[in-house]
C-alpha cells in the first residue's frame, strides 16, 4: 500500500476528519476537491492523501478563508506545478512550540530557516496562521523573523545564504495568502510597486496583503519595477495612490525618479523603507506622502490617502525635491563624475595590491560606492553617505574583518578623484576628504 492507494471508506474518513459525508460530496461536486477513485461496485475509496487533502482544506478555513478560496487557493499553487501540502504542509499537533505563544514561533521559524529546515519552518507558520490569523502571523512570526535573520546576518551569526532561504520561505508563504484573499469591496485602486533596481519586496507585498484583507483593489508589481513598466501599468489601470519603499540610499533615488514621473500622471505617491527611518531628512526629497515608520502605520496611512485623498506635493515642503533637482551644481557634478568614473576606477585596479583587498571585494566596493555617491548626488544631500559608510563599518567589524581595509580604500579613491575630477566635483572630493580627516 502506498500514500495515495485508495483504501478508505467513506465512513472511515468521516470519523478521520470530522466533515459529513453531505459536505464531502458537496466538495466533490463543487470544487473537484478531494479526488477519490471508486470500487467495483461505485463506492467511494479514499487514499491517506485525499485524507490529508481535506484537512488542508480545514485547515485554510481555520485561518478565515472559506472553503470556495481555501479550493482555489489549492488549484492555484498545482496550477504553478507547486504540491499544496508541502507549500502549506499540515502542522501536527506535536510540533507547535510550548504555549504556542507568538514569540515563541517566531523563534521556532527563526531558528527551522537557520537550519535550512523547510518542512519544520513551514508547520510552524501554518500554526501560527491558525492560532493568530494571517495578518498577525505575518506581522509577527514571518516580517519580525526576517528582521531577526537580517540583523544576525548583519551581525556575523548568519550567512547570506540562511537569509536567502528564509526570504524565499516568507515570500512564498505570502504569495499563497495574496492569492487567497477575497475580492476588494472598496472603491478605488492601490498600485504597490518597488522602485527601478529595489529588490527587497517583502515590506510591499506584506503592505499589499494587508490592504486586500481590508477590502481594498491592490495591483501589486514586485520588485524592480522601471518606469517605462510602471507607465504602462498606470495606463491600463489608472490606480488612485501608488504605494513604494527603498531600502537603500541607490534606490530611494530611483524612487525620487518614480515620484517625478507620478508627480507628471498626477497620481499621489505614499512611500516608506528601512533607508527612510535610518535618515530623518531623507523623506522630504520625495515629493509624496511619507508613510511613517511600521508597516501597520503604512497601511493605515495608506487607507487614509484613500479615503481623504490629499492634494500632491505642492511649491515647498515636500516639493523641495524639485528643487533640488535644478541645482545646476549638482548636476554638473553627478554629469562629470559619471564621465570621470571608468578612470577612477583604473587607478584603483593598478593600486590594488597597496589597499590589500581580493579582486571581487574591489569590484563590489567600487560598484557600491558610486551608486552610493551618484545616489546623494541626485538627492542633493552628501552627508546621506555618512550613515551607509557607518553601516559599512559595523559590518566589516562584525564580520571579523580589518577596518583598515575601508580606510585605504576611501584614501585611495580620494587620491584617484583628485587625479581625475576638476571643481565640478567639489562636493565629492570634499566629502571624502572629511571622511579621512575624522580618521585622524
Amino acid at each position: 500500500m502506498t500514500y495515495t492507494t485508495p483504501m478508505f471508506n467513506l465512513k472511515a474518513v468521516v470519523e478521520e476528519t470530522g466533515i459529513t459525508a453531505h459536505t464531502l460530496r458537496a466538495w466533490e461536486r463543487r470544487y473537484g476537491l478531494p479526488r477519490p477513485a471508486r470500487s467495483e461496485a461505485g463506492h467511494r475509496l479514499y487514499s491517506q492523501r485525499d485524507i490529508d487533502v481535506l484537512k488542508w482544506l480545514i485547515a485554510r478555513q481555520q485561518e478565515g478563508l472559506s472553503i470556495g478560496r481555501a479550493a482555489e487557493l489549492w488549484q492555484a499553487l498545482e496550477a504553478e506545478g507547486r504540491e499544496p501540502l508541502q507549500a502549506m504542509p499540515l502542522l501536527p499537533p506535536a510540533a507547535m512550540p510550548a504555549g504556542g505563544k507568538l514569540a515563541e514561533l517566531r523563534q521556532a521559524w527563526v531558528s527551522a530557516c537557520l537550519a535550512f529546515d523547510e518542512a519544520r519552518a513551514e508547520q510552524v507558520v501554518t500554526g501560527a496562521f491558525a492560532l493568530y490569523g494571517p495578518e498577525m502571523a505575518c506581522l509577527e512570526v514571518l516580517q519580525r523573523g526576517l528582521a531577526q535573520i537580517g540583523e544576525a546576518w548583519y551581525a556575523g551569526q548568519a550567512s547570506v545564504q540562511q537569509e536567502h532561504f528564509a526570504t524565499a520561505l516568507a515570500m512564498r508563504r505570502l504569495d499563497g495568502s495574496v492569492l487567497a484573499t477575497p475580492p476588494p469591496t472598496r472603491a478605488g485602486r492601490i498600485l504597490v510597486a518597488c522602485p527601478p533596481e529595489e529588490e527587497h519586496a517583502f515590506s510591499l507585498l506584506l503592505a499589499a496583503f494587508l490592504l486586500r484583507r481590508r477590502g481594498w483593489d491592490v495591483l501589486y508589481l514586485g520588485a524592480n519595477v522601471p518606469i517605462a513598466r510602471l507607465e504602462t501599468a498606470i495606463a491600463a489601470r489608472r490606480p488612485q495612490l501608488v504605494l513604494s519603499a527603498a531600502q537603500q540610499l541607490p534606490t530611494a533615488a530611483t524612487l525620487l525618479e518614480m515620484a517625478r514621473f507620478l508627480y507628471g500622471e498626477q497620481i499621489p505617491l505614499a512611500f516608506g523603507g528601512w533607508i527612510f527611518n535610518r535618515l530623518p531628512a531623507l523623506p522630504a526629497r520625495i515629493p509624496g506622502h511619507f508613510l511613517g515608520q511600521t508597516i501597520p502605520q503604512g497601511v493605515q496611512a495608506a487607507e487614509q490617502l484613500m479615503l481623504a485623498p490629499r492634494p500632491l506635493p505642492q511649491a515647498g515642503g515636500q516639493e523641495v525635491a524639485f528643487e533640488h533637482e535644478s541645482s545646476q551644481e549638482r548636476r554638473r557634478a553627478l554629469a562629470h563624475y559619471r564621465e570621470r568614473q571608468p578612470r577612477i576606477e583604473a587607478e584603483l585596479w593598478q593600486n590594488l595590491a597597496t589597499m590589500g583587498m581580493a579582486e571581487k571585494d574591489l569590484t563590489m566596493a567600487n560598484d557600491a560606492l558610486a551608486r552610493h555617491i551618484s545616489a546623494a548626488l541626485i538627492l542633493c544631500e552628501m552627508s546621506f553617505l555618512d550613515t551607509c559608510l557607518d553601516w559599512a563599518q559595523g559590518l566589516l567589524h562584525n564580520h571579523g574583518l580589518p577596518l583598515d581595509v575601508l580606510s585605504n580604500y576611501l584614501r585611495a579613491y580620494h587620491r584617484a578623484a583628485q587625479a581625475h575630477l576638476d571643481e565640478r566635483a567639489t562636493p565629492i572630493v570634499n566629502w571624502l576628504a572629511t571622511q579621512l580627516s575624522q580618521e585622524k
